[in-house]
């Protein structure tokens, strides 16, 4: 049985290893992204087990993928193999030391393929906790249908249900996505977003505020995300903030899925609010701290190596 279920798109990334323009013989390094992916593997270092669904390409890339979710301990048995359509790519270029440009080949790839019929009723029945994304909806409406299909299941059966809103704007218009993940954060029960991406559903410009008016909005706890100026959180009894957990960054991609990963991990603990963001804000930190989407998430017993007290409570 998965704590968290998951589903969503994951690419190859192949992504520069310094910084300059791409040119013939420019070293890259292979890997890949994912937001639901990266947030599986996140919970799965923290002791929780979790299972990720999504499509791949019948090609290395899936293989490498596929492999590598296995290899992080996180159920890939629902993932789909699709043989009429390739793996989405992502090439990521370090075109100076402080600015990536990335570029996407996802339209019509096997990610962007999902449908409800993909979709486990029985696993996410047994889970605890259903994660889904803003991207996934975007991709589609096979996507975007498959993931109101589990929302709904999870609801049926009581199981809670997680959204990071992930706004991306070259996948769809700002007018798109608020109505979307308005109806989305009226089902869910745990929202995680930034402030650009709160602003789409909700009017407020005070982070705490934005959180408040979330919570208006149907889900039991809402996160801002606030970057390099920490994170707040509200319930309908209780609010807490929290400052970065201080490292030297090497690569700030991924820290946003990290600190999901981390925020519902203490949920699965049964930490209180202010440990849940602690242990989420010390996962993001890990992750920019080392090159890589997801490469970077601690495990249990790294979790001490940032900062003394402990951060599983």
């Amino acid at each position: 049985m998965s704590a968290v279920v998951t589903l969503g798109e994951a690419m190859a990334v192949l992504a520069a290893d310094r910084p300059g323009p791409l040119a013939s013989g420019s070293s890259l390094r292979l890997g890949f992204a994912g937001a639901e992916a990266t947030v599986a593997i996140g919970v799965s270092r923290l002791g929780h087990p979790a299972s990720w669904t999504g499509r791949v390409g019948a090609d290395s890339a899936g293989t490498m993928i596929i492999d590598t979710l296995r290899g992080e301990n996180v159920d890939v048995t629902r993932a789909r193999v699709d043989d009429t359509a390739p793996t989405a790519l992502m090439l990521r270029e370090r075109r100076t030391t402080d600015h990536t440009r990335v570029s996407y080949y996802r339209r019509g790839f096997a990610g962007s393929r999902l449908t409800p019929e993909d979709i486990d009723a029985e696993l996410i029945a047994r889970a605890r906790v259903l994660h889904v994304t803003g991207i996934t909806p975007a991709l589609g409406d096979g996507p975007r249908a498959a993931v109101r299909h589990a929302v709904d299941l999870a609801r049926a059966a009581g199981v809670t249900v997680s959204l990071d809103l992930n706004y991306r704007a070259r996948l769809w218009t700002r007018e798109e996505a608020a109505a979307e993940l308005a109806y989305l954060s009226s089902r869910a029960d745990v929202v995680f977003a930034g402030p650009d991406e709160a602003s789409l559903v909700v009017p407020e410009a005070d982070p705490a505020a934005m959180a408040r008016a979330l919570l208006d909005l149907g889900p039991r706890e809402a996160v801002l995300k606030l970057g390099s100026c920490g994170a707040v959180a509200a319930t309908r009894s209780d609010e807490a903030v929290q400052d970065i957990v201080p490292v030297t960054p090497v690569d700030p991609i991924g820290a946003g899925d990290a600190f999901v990963a981390g925020y519902l991990a203490g949920l699965l603990d049964g930490a209180p609010l202010p440990g849940r963001l602690l242990l989420a804000a010390t996962c993001g930190a890990f992750a920019v701290a080392a090159p890589g989407d997801w490469e970077g998430l601690p495990r249990r017993g790294e979790l001490d190596l940032l900062q003394g007290e402990d951060v599983t409570r």
